[in-house]
């Protein structure tokens, strides 16, 4: 029988007084316990209303159905079949707005915690198995990507597990594109996407960085090169301006100039070479995800 709760088992985190002072993840995750127990609130439904709201349709009752027997690797297995970045698909996708969002359970209280129970498997696999990825046989065709952030990593995933060549030409001088520079250490930790990315190595994906195609290249010499086919996932790293008096002033930043000095320069520290200013007052214009871990970036 489902466990009918109506709700969710609540996601551990650090406490509020500890987590004001450091940059450490504040979810910090189910225990094996409380998976298993979560696990069991999914009715397995035949229609599967939660994948057809899922992006890249991971099975999710059958590797829900795997967590709740213990199966944890199996479930992970399940999971990679369509997701390439799984431990980071269960920290920051919005589920609320996706698989979670059509869980027949949310009908009646709160729906599955899929995202959650994403993220423990994927954690599990990476503390628990250390076997290197099988390279699959080469098709010999060859694709280039340019943008090593979200969309490049999964098209590349996705490509190099049919055996097609893959390079991604990525601008900066580190791979993972936003979830790098925009999404603060506390939300989603770097070693995470490090982790994620080496997997896509395994699967023989090649990564150049600091390369600009456009100006490092073109598209028609990368063509010539040999490569046949070219995803461009380049991402939205420029900022929208209002053009208000004062956008300019010192002390003004936009949320990509801000999170890129705490992210990827460490501008909380103190002596860093690119420090932002921590003033007694501080106001965030806006109020979504990007707002609010500018907010929180600056609270620390």
């Amino acid at each position: 029988m489902p466990n009918m709760s109506l709700e969710k088992i609540a996601m551990p985190v650090q406490p509020a007084d500890e987590r004001i002072k450091n940059f450490e993840e504040v979810a910090t995750g189910y225990t094996a316990e409380m998976a298993m127990e979560e696990a069991t609130r999914c009715l397995h439904c035949k229609h599967k209303p939660c994948v057809n709201g899922c992006p890249v349709n991971v099975n999710i009752p059958d590797f829900i159905e795997k967590v709740k027997d213990g199966e944890f690797e199996e479930a992970y297995r399940i999971i990679s079949l369509t997701s390439s970045l799984p431990a980071v698909c269960g920290r920051v996708c919005p589920q609320e707005n996706q698989c979670e969002k059509y869980c027949v359970r949310g009908i009646k209280g709160e729906s599955v915690a899929i995202g959650r129970l994403e993220r423990f498997v994927a954690d599990y696999h990476r503390e628990n198995n250390d076997a290197p990825l099988t390279k699959p046989e080469s098709n010999h065709h060859k694709v280039a990507i340019v943008g090593a952030g979200p969309a490049g990593l999964t098209c590349a995933g996705d490509l190099a597990k049919q055996g097609y060549e893959v390079t991604i030409f990525e601008a900066l001088h580190v791979a993972g594109g936003v979830l790098m520079y925009g999404i603060p250490e506390f939300r989603l930790p770097k070693e995470i996407v490090q982790k994620e990315i080496s997997h896509l190595k395994e699967l023989g994906v090649e990564i150049v960085t600091n390369y600009v195609v456009g100006r490092s290249d073109s598209i028609d010499s990368l063509i010539e090169s040999g490569y046949e086919a070219i995803f461009i996932g380049s991402g939205a790293g420029l900022p929208n301006f209002m053009n208000l008096e004062g956008e300019n002033l010192k002390g003004v930043y936009s949320a990509n100039e801000f999170l890129t000095r705490i992210n990827l320069m460490k501008a909380y520290k103190e002596g860093s070479a690119t420090p932002v200013q921590h003033p007694k007052k501080c106001v965030v214009v806006g109020g979504g995800n990007v707002a609010m871990d500018a907010e929180d970036a600056q609270d620390v």
